[in-house]
């Protein structure tokens, strides 16, 4: 009887990454249509003014935004449900709940058509539920209307 050796095969010791590259590819195609989708906040369109930036005091934390949209609703985007609008009535509550926890810059983005009286309103709510300084949030584009005076150019009398 002839002995028939076994052979030993040399083992493989590269990964096949193409796999892993499909994968990679797919996901990425996931997050791309999904990335538009959690995109939170209401529709604002804020006012222009040629206003500077403000200095970030702590990166850690983050700012308690109101926003009051074109109808005067009134949205907090520190709430159960940043993107349902909140009462008038719940609306201090909420603030100082908030408030209570933690100290935050507060800021407050109003609609560029909405009634200027509903903004001041949600200021006054403010300031009765302890919030001592308040922001605006402004387009810091120049407006259509060629902006404030200052910002105009003098022409030279011939």
């Amino acid at each position: 009887m002839a002995y028939i050796g076994i052979k030993r095969r040399k083992r493989m010791s590269e990964i096949n990454v193409v796999p892993y590259i499909d994968v990679m590819l797919v996901l990425l195609v996931i997050f791309m249509v999904t990335a538009p989708l959690f995109h939170q906040g209401v529709e604002v369109a804020l006012p222009s003014a040629p206003a500077k930036p403000l200095e970030k005091i702590d990166e850690n934390q983050e700012p308690l935004i109101i926003s009051v949209d074109r109808a005067g609703l009134i949205y907090v985007n520190k709430s159960d449900a940043p993107d349902q609008p909140i009462a008038d009535e719940l609306f201090r509550n909420q603030i100082e709940e908030i408030l209570s926890k933690e100290v935050t810059p507060i800021y407050v983005r109003g609609d560029n058509n909405v009634d200027y009286g509903r903004v001041v309103a949600v200021m006054v709510k403010l300031q009765e539920a302890g919030a001592e300084n308040v922001g605006l949030i402004t387009d810091p584009t120049v407006s259509e209307l060629g902006g404030p005076e200052f910002m105009m150019e003098e022409l030279d009398p011939l």
